[in-house]
């Protein structure tokens, strides 16, 4: 009979399952974070950065304008030498008026196109979700099924070794003789 095998380090499943458990509640928590990030995001983009830089366009043709009628009367005025600060103002605005149409500009294109640029990444990240979910609580289970086994197996006695002098008597040549088998019998024979 093979001997009992040594089971020492039962404890070390248990602190792996226990790790298993946390990785596993800290895995939903960042997929619920980065979810949760996505959706600010979209709303951001969608509508804060939309109504910032729309109010932005307005104000910056605002002051283009002003800056433009300001350069009017200032030429129709008898300083001529005066006005080139107000071209300047102009130039100015000019600029501003173009980065805020731009960003409106970017915005449309982020709005149109930030489901299907996160889609794929949503997908890989419900893949890591059902992984988490479904595979391994399996392996919880397994490992709880595991320790439990091992625990029951090595609270089993070991059967009795046989000592030295068991092992010599069991080796050892008999002591008495054994009776010899009966030499069997011939069948009788006819008479006649």
């Amino acid at each position: 009979m093979a001997a009992q095998a040594r089971v020492s380090a039962v404890d070390a499943l248990e602190l792996f399952r226990t790790q298993l458990v946390q990785y596993s509640t800290r895995s939903h928590q960042c997929i619920d974070e980065v979810g949760d990030e996505i959706r600010r995001v979209r709303a951001w983009i969608q509508h804060d950065r939309r109504s910032h830089w729309e109010a932005e366009l307005r104000r910056r043709r605002r002051d283009l304008d002003q800056a433009e009628q300001e350069l009017l009367t200032a030429k129709l005025s008898s300083l001529r030498d005066s006005y080139t600060l107000q071209k300047n103002a102009v130039l100015r605005a000019r600029r501003a008026l173009a980065e805020a149409e731009e960003k409106i500009r970017a915005i449309k294109v982020w709005s149109r196109d930030f489901d299907n640029r996160v889609a794929p990444l949503l997908k890989q990240m419900e893949g890591l979700r059902q992984h988490l979910d479904i595979d391994l609580p399996k392996a919880i289970a397994f490992l709880l099924k595991a320790q439990d086994t091992l625990e029951s197996y090595a609270a089993l006695r070991p059967p009795a070794l046989p000592t030295d002098a068991d092992s010599m008597r069991l080796n050892a040549a008999p002591e008495t003789p054994q009776d010899p088998a009966p030499e069997p019998t011939p069948p009788p024979t006819p008479s006649a």
